[in-house]
């Protein structure tokens, strides 16, 4: 099994619902991969993986998760020069659903 030819960052979001908007800030141009665990565990064996992202060439950029579950972030270099320092934070998180009270139907008396 191999792995990437390039270093990358990775950051582990955890459990997440959808509608969660990440932030990810960079120091110089690079990619940024959001991924679920599956894709994450493919990018890591080299496979052909999916994500949300792509070449960030400002900062900070702002990503949503698009489905609950378990969910990473790679910011990596292949294709650019150095290394970019990094960092990712939640900065909206979905709010949890309010059970609302229907109105009271009077009109049917």
């Amino acid at each position: 099994m191999s792995k990437p030819a390039f270093r990358y960052s990775h950051y582990d979001l955890s459990e997440q619902r959808a509608g969660i908007v990440i932030e990810i800030t960079l120091s110089a141009v690079a990619n940024v991969r959001l991924m679920n665990g599956p894709n994450f565990q493919r990018f890591t064996e080299t496979l052909k993986h999916q994500f949300v992202g792509g070449v960030a060439k400002k900062s900070p950029i702002r990503l949503t998760i698009p489905e609950a579950g378990h969910w990473h972030v790679v910011v990596d270099m292949e294709g650019h020069h150095g290394m970019a320092e990094s960092s990712v934070k939640i900065v909206d998180r979905a709010p949890a659903p309010r059970m609302q009270k229907a109105p009271e139907n009077t009109a049917a008396k």
